[in-house]
């Protein structure tokens, strides 16, 4: 048996930023795992609020939430594995574990959870197999476990992907995907194009691993989103995949008193394309939850 399947409890290596290990001076550290490790960020005291990324990034495309959310709460960040910082995968395991794994090591009883993406899939697996240790879930351009209709998005870009993987090229991986409709609609700005092609590049090897052996959740997200009973916010950008508004859609009609707030002109990448509406839906939404 994988051990990584085991509810073992991680180890913490802590690496400390500022004057002390004080959460609200912040800090940089590593949960060890039974088999890899998960790199994150903290600061702030107060309520807990995990930011989870979307694929092929890491916890950097949080940089204009992470300090805005640790006035008044504990904000944690981090890679998931395979990406940034993190271990990479070296046999099965499953996000929401090592989500769990990740809190337990920190002293998380409950938190907010805030996903993008790949992100979101993983915060609406994590609340559906641990539904005591979520108070509010912030799901943005969210990515959904077993969803089955991935019609409509746009394909163009896999043959230049698929060349560049067999080329063991990093730059082409990156600027591969980044012409994909999930990131085009970012890469129009100035001011991101050169932050994504740097989280984008840096995040190759995701691409250059063999097949991904994460074990999707059983039974999958996709058909149990009424049994998600906390607060809820949806967040997407009308020029999103056509795949993910309808996920969007999805959980507007399954999720009980769930509220959508839409960005006119945005795409997949909401909190770094609009982070300043973004941040203050949050807050809105935050505020009224409480």
């Amino acid at each position: 048996m994988n051990r990584g399947w085991l509810p073992v409890t991680a180890l913490v290596a802590l690496t400390f930023l500022g004057c002390g290990p004080r959460p609200d001076s912040g800090r940089a550290g590593t949960v060890v795992l039974p088999d890899g490790s998960l790199a994150f960020d903290e600061r702030g005291r107060g309520p807990a609020m995990v930011f989870i990324h979307g694929g092929n990034l890491d916890r950097r495309m949080w940089d204009e939430q992470f300090a805005v959310f640790a006035e008044g709460r504990r904000v944690i960040r981090y890679d998931v594995r395979g990406f940034g910082q993190s271990s990479a995968p070296v046999g099965r395991y499953q996000s929401h574990r090592d989500l769990a794994a990740l809190l337990d090591s920190l002293g998380v009883e409950r938190a907010t959870l805030v996903g993008l993406s790949l992100g979101g899939r993983i915060a609406i697996d994590f609340a559906l197999t641990h539904p005591t240790r979520v108070d509010r879930l912030i799901l943005a351009g969210s990515g959904l476990s077993g969803w089955p209709d991935w019609s409509g998005a746009d394909t163009t870009w896999y043959p230049r992907i698929e060349a560049a993987v067999k080329d063991s090229n990093p730059a082409a991986i990156a600027a591969a995907w980044l012409s994909s409709d999930y990131m085009r609609p970012a890469m129009e700005l100035p001011r991101l194009a050169p932050v994504l092609e740097r989280l984008s590049r840096e995040n190759t090897p995701n691409w250059l691993r063999p097949r991904d052996p994460e074990a999707v959740l059983d039974p999958p997200g996709a058909g149990r989103l009424r049994e998600l009973r906390v607060p809820t916010l949806v967040l997407v950008g009308d020029r999103d995949s056509p795949p993910i508004l309808r996920i969007a859609d999805s959980l507007m009609a399954a999720v009980e008193g769930a509220r959508l707030v839409r960005f006119p002109g945005a795409g997949h990448m909401v909190n770094m394309e609009e982070p300043a509406r973004f941040n203050q839906a949050v807050r809105d939404f935050l505020a009224e939850a409480r």
